[in-house]
């Protein structure tokens, strides 16, 4: 089959690779459509590697090339003997990573046991950690990873990215700060650093989800995604025009930010929330690739005693049918319309031979905010 390996830091080939086997517990999916996300782009660009060896340290892609792709649905097209509850013809979206209750695990590590998949201690993930992605015809995946969905492809491809977002927010829920949303101290405001697709889908939670009628903020250059924002109930900031410390100080009347998304994966905000974050406030890492600044700014930000609450993936446990809990809680927002992913799709892409244009050209436009490679279309039949 088919694939966009990428061989070497931003050197994407489409050649030819193994066909994908279905083994015991798996399926082998004819993919259908793929979201391009920012942690993509860091790969391409060799801002990121998360394919270690068992001592810990980074494979070059020289040595271990890596089809991109972790957003992704497909059609079943083949099931493992001891799969009972998925067909060929069944349109699934899946759990890119692999853990302990997908891979029939027993007993179950202790992350997996405490609903933290993607902490999994025998984790892997496809499309990031070396794993095949699925920018390519096909993949193959543990059936307990995959969930029925009736949506779209292009929807169903981008439930992945809201599930990511629901975990953040769970693990901030649960961290306890200072400022929460039903205790004594209540969160007033919430900025979110960077309106793509993460901080879009960001604001729909507070808006729709958690029915937050605060003051919500978001911050960018891009007038296209500021716009978006506002449609949504945001508050924006344009910080190519507007100074991001005196725009909070007078939209807050002099508060401060009570709860800080950074979702820009832009190292200079770390620059800048000293002077926005409330004493004791918390601050949600989501955004990654903040390269190109002195990990040393964030002694200013320790200074203001803030909840730092690290983040990464889409855990939140299991169901009783061992399927991943919040991939299935954010296939039944989007499928309800509580959330909406179709309107930050700007681009997509007919085929994996064009690919490449979003990592070499459209990431950098202004207009960018998400694309989707659509597998379905004549070139890639």
């Amino acid at each position: 089959m088919k694939a966009a390996v990428l061989e070497d830091v931003e050197k994407l080939v489409v050649r030819d690779v193994p066909d994908p086997q279905a083994r015991p517990r798996e399926v082998v999916l004819r993919v259908e459509a793929v979201g391009v996300c920012g942690t993509d782009l860091h790969l391409y660009r060799g801002h990121g590697n998360y394919n270690f060896d068992s001592q810990g340290k980074a494979i070059p892609l020289s040595q271990q090339p890596q089809i991109l792709g972790h957003e992704f649905c497909g059609e079943v097209v083949e099931i493992g003997r001891e799969v009972n509850d998925l067909k060929p013809g069944d349109r699934v979206l899946c759990d890119q990573g692999r853990n302990c209750f997908g891979e029939g695990r027993v007993p179950p590590c202790a992350y997996c046991a405490s609903g933290d998949s993607h902490q999994c201690a025998h984790f892997g993930e496809h499309g990031i950690t070396g794993l095949p992605g699925a920018m390519a015809e096909g993949i193959a995946m543990p059936a307990l990873n995959c969930l029925k969905t009736s949506l779209p492809p292009e929807q169903a491809a981008l439930v992945e990215p809201l599930g990511c977002v629901l975990h953040a927010s769970d693990r901030a829920e649960r961290a306890h700060g200072r400022y929460t949303y039903d205790g004594k101290e209540r969160i007033r405001n919430v900025l979110i650093c960077g309106a793509g697709p993460a901080g879009l889908l960001f604001l729909q939670y507070l808006r729709n989800v958690k029915h937050f009628d605060g003051l919500v903020l978001l911050t960018d250059v891009r007038d296209k995604n500021l716009e978006l924002a506002r449609q949504m109930g945001g508050t924006t900031i344009n910080v190519a025009r507007q100074d991001l410390r005196e725009a909070v100080l007078e939209l807050t009347r002099g508060e401060s930010v009570h709860y800080l998304i950074e979702s820009s994966g832009n190292s200079v905000v770390f620059e800048q929330i000293p002077g926005i974050l409330r004493k004791q406030g918390t601050v949600l890492l989501y955004g990654h690739g903040h390269k190109g600044r002195d990990i040393g700014l964030i002694c200013l930000l320790l200074y203001l005693e803030p909840t730092l609450v690290a983040t990464i993936g889409a855990s939140g446990g299991f169901e009783t049918d061992g399927r991943p809990k919040t991939f299935r809680r954010a296939l039944e927002l989007v499928s309800s319309g509580s959330v909406q992913v179709q309107p930050f799709i700007t681009h997509r892409y007919d085929a994996l031979e064009e690919i490449h244009r979003a990592f070499e050209h459209d990431f950098q436009q202004i207009d960018y905010i998400k694309g989707v490679l659509n597998m379905q279309s004549p070139g890639n039949r």
